[in-house]
């Protein structure tokens, strides 16, 4: 099965980012064949952002991106929306790449789930 994950939210201050990558680290671990892409648009870009620093005991979503690359998720970002924000390539976690809206509405046809956070 195929699941496409699309988050708009900051990275921090509300919690939907989060939830949604538990959920994305959840299916991943649950059938390992399953096939996960989370596409990051708006705000949430920047939950991708290389380097981040968080206090103690709070949660790193560039951490919890990670164990979807390493699940053999994707994790895509807006190239427009990571433009309006001054993201460049070289600001993107390893393993997360820019990428555009005519990917996500191939990636929308071709899923089985689509969930917007």
């Amino acid at each position: 099965m195929t699941t496409l994950l699309i988050l708009n939210d900051p990275p921090y201050g509300t919690e939907r980012c989060y939830n949604a990558l538990r959920l994305a680290g959840a299916l991943l671990k649950r059938d390992p064949g399953t096939a996960v892409t989370v596409f990051l648009m708006a705000d949430a870009v920047g939950a991708a952002r290389r380097g981040q620093k968080v206090p103690e005991g709070y949660y790193s979503l560039e951490r919890m991106l990670k164990r979807v690359v390493v699940g053999k998720g994707d994790v895509l970002l807006c190239g427009t929306c990571m433009n309006a924000r001054g993201m460049t390539d070289d600001d993107i976690m390893e393993g997360a790449r820019r990428s555009t809206m005519n990917e996500l509405a191939a990636a929308t046809a071709e899923a089985a789930k689509v969930l917007v956070f």
